[in-house]
């Protein structure tokens, strides 16, 4: 049993990127909903044949405690029925983070992991390069592109998490294939992320590049050479292949830092903020922040620490400042590449949530499952993971960790 959760669990990660994509309606739910629900069907058993669970870490009791306070805010809330769903919606996607802390057991687990991931963002990016290439969206003069179900801005957040895991896999691959599905999802995921016309994305971006960037430079400085000489013809094919009305939107980023709204951002955390002054401490209760700042139904804090402030008071807020804490010091266990790669991911990862509400995404959690789990090999299986990920090139090795 512990065999199938596992192999689920893969699958989990793998259809998280692109889930939005493929929705079959109520009550199933989309793609990742679904196998989260096999998976945890098949994890309850797997656990109890076991006979075992693995001991907790910091940052699941942390966890764990955030959303047993998000419970607590149903006895307050101002909107009873959204809080009583938004319940079921963070137990399926907090639960990633034990799922991956107890049917994760290697480096190669965890090397694993990451694969899914960036096959799954590939898959993502295949889907937003289809809808650009429509001829409906051709015809129509089209600024912003999207996979089928995506939001442009979240779609762009999935894209850059996923590029230093490709920049680490390129590097610890030691097989051709695995290595071509990373280092190819390089220029395609930042060709659909450019084609998003995300502006928030876009930054996310030059900082998930960045840091891919020293990634591939690390221990291999003519790499830095080779990837600056490629850059002008890089520019000159995006150029020719992104809309102009695409580029200009992404050119206008300066003038929304300096002038502008940020697309009425600012409006809407004035209203966040004079929400969260009426409730400071226990918060209106979870998913109540639309309500409480007296918003449109369409619109969403954009601001994730906002969020959480006006949904669960300075009590939530707290707890999820130490759970990205407990992240941070998991990363300072690891080592080399993997460090890098992992201290870039979560950045990006704060740099989205600066402008977007993250803590309901299910790529939140995973990432977050992810480092802790990195953590705990360090301590567990440091010669193991260093194999895994070495500092070196993976194609001067012979042979390769065990793993799927």
């Amino acid at each position: 049993m512990r065999r199938i959760a596992w192999l689920l669990l893969l699958l989990f990660a793998f259809a998280i990127p692109w889930e939005y994509s493929l929705d079959l309606g109520e009550p199933l739910g989309n793609i990742a909903r679904i196998v989260g629900l096999l998976l945890l069907l098949a994890a309850i058993p797997a656990a109890l044949q076991s006979g075992r669970l693995r001991s907790l870490g910091s940052m699941l009791w942390l966890v764990l405690a955030l959303y047993l306070w998000f419970c607590c805010t149903c006895f307050w809330t101002i909107e009873p029925g959204v809080t009583f769903d938004r319940m079921r919606g963070f137990f399926q996607e907090m639960m990633v983070v034990w799922l991956v802390w107890e049917f994760a057991e290697s480096a190669g687990d965890l090397r694993a992991l990451l694969r899914a991931t960036v096959a799954g963002s590939w898959v993502l990016a295949v889907l937003t390069l289809a809808s650009f290439a429509t001829a409906e969206a051709i015809a129509s003069d089209q600024v912003r592109f999207s996979a089928t179900g995506q939001d442009p801005n979240d779609l762009a957040r999935f894209l850059d998490l996923a590029f230093p895991m490709a920049a680490l896999l390129v590097n610890s691959e030691s097989r051709w294939p695995w290595r071509l599905l990373a280092a190819g999802y390089l220029p395609l995921g930042f060709v659909a992320v450019l084609l998003t016309a995300s502006r928030g994305g876009f930054l996310a971006a030059v900082v998930a590049l960045a840091g891919s960037g020293l990634l591939q430079a690390y221990g291999h400085p003519k790499r830095l050479m080779a990837g600056a000489l490629a850059l002008p013809p890089l520019a000159a094919i995006l150029w020719l292949i992104v809309p102009s009305g695409t580029l200009g939107r992404l050119a206008t980023i300066s003038e929304q830092l300096q002038h502008g709204d940020l697309n009425q951002r600012l409006n809407i955390w004035g209203a966040g903020w004079h929400a969260f002054v009426r409730a400071p401490f226990f918060g209106t209760g979870a998913g109540s922040f639309v309500s409480a700042a007296s918003l449109a139904p369409i619109d969403t804090a954009h601001n994730t620490a906002l969020s959480i402030a006006v949904s669960g008071g300075l009590v939530a807020l707290f707890i999820a400042t130490a759970i990205v804490a407990s992240a941070i010091w998991s990363i300072a266990q690891t080592h080399g590449p993997l460090k890098g790669a992992l201290a870039t991911a979560l950045l990006v990862w704060i740099v989205t949530s600066l402008v977007s509400t993250v803590e309901e995404s299910r790529s939140t959690w995973l990432l977050l499952g992810m480092i802790a789990l990195a953590g705990r090999l360090a301590v567990e299986q440091p010669e193991e993971l260093a194999a895994c990920f070495p500092s070196t090139d993976a194609t001067a090795h012979v042979g390769e960790t065990p793993g799927i």
